[in-house]
């Protein structure tokens, strides 16, 4: 991870490290460069807090009737962010991490689905674990963080200065050679 991230750093492994989903929050109320971030931040903050309330009641008991509304209700969230990723801007969607974590939210919303079919209708429990909830969440949400913090880091880099063709460093002479040659490459 490059030294100009904003993930705080374990001592012990010098690695990122958030485990908590209240250290997800504080990252993502700091993640806030533009207005685009703002709502992407605004969009995992609560994709976060459905998902520590899906755990919280996972833990308690598997009860479909309890658990399967909040998942109705997550993956109603889930689309939302979807739409708000599919709709950044071309800055977001040129990084190797955008593809990555729209593909975890695909398969997310998919594995959420199987969860809510596994054992039919007519079982009292659903099969999913919070341990099983609680991975496929981190997954998800780390590939948003890493994303979050690819974009900062894209954009605090100082402007590049803009890339000139060759004919434009050439003295003029030499630019009416090359479009002469040009000319006659072409005819």
């Amino acid at each position: 991870m490059s030294s100009n991230s904003r993930l705080q750093i374990d001592p012990s492994t010098h690695l990122p490290s958030i485990n908590t989903f209240g250290g997800l929050s504080h990252f993502l109320r700091g993640a806030v460069a533009d207005e685009e971030s703002r709502q992407f931040s605004d969009g995992m903050s609560q994709l976060a807090s459905h998902v520590e309330a899906i755990i919280a009641s996972l833990r308690l008991n598997r009860h479909r009737t309890t658990v399967a509304p909040l998942l109705v209700d997550f993956l109603t969230v889930l689309r939302g962010h979807r739409h708000v990723v599919v709709a950044l801007g071309l800055p977001w969607r040129g990084l190797y991490e955008y593809a990555a974590y729209l593909q975890a939210l695909n398969n997310f919303r998919v594995l959420i689905g199987q969860w809510l079919l596994d054992g039919g209708p007519r079982s009292v429990d659903l099969l999913l674990t919070a341990e099983d909830f609680e991975l496929v969440a981190w997954r998800t949400l780390g590939e948003g963080m890493l994303l979050i913090d690819m974009y900062e880091q894209w954009m605090a880099r100082e402007p590049q200065p803009p890339e000139h063709s060759g004919l434009a460093a050439l003295e003029q002479p030499q630019v009416e050679r090359a479009l002469n040659w040009w000319k006659k490459l072409r005819l």
